[in-house]
């Protein structure tokens, strides 16, 4: 068996455990909301330093926010959303229509 496989087999394990499909759903969205606050903030020309400032957070919250290190908050993400002039929009779609 190659690594590759091995480690296809240890990921589908893992991913077969009781919330394991919705804890990497949650580390991925996390993940996308820090990749659109880090492009929202050097669009603006800004280190992590100014945005943590404008926030009313560290820099090092701002970086784990950015890197997807953390499931944020309603109340952090709005703070965010402000110091950069942003609104937040929350919403849910349906995957198949209604029977």
């Amino acid at each position: 068996m190659s690594e590759q496989e091995t480690w296809r087999e240890l990921r589908d394990r893992r991913m077969a455990e009781p919330g394991a499909a919705e804890a990497y759903e949650a580390a991925r969205l996390a993940y996308e909301l820090g990749r659109a606050v880090r492009a929202m903030r050097e669009t603006r020309g800004w280190s992590q330093n100014d945005l943590a400032r404008e926030a009313g957070m560290t820099q090092s919250a701002v970086a784990r926010f950015e890197a997807g290190g953390t499931v944020p908050t309603l109340p952090v993400i709005e703070r965010l959303a402000n110091a950069l002039d942003a609104e937040v929009e929350v919403r849910l779609t349906p995957r198949a229509p209604a029977a």
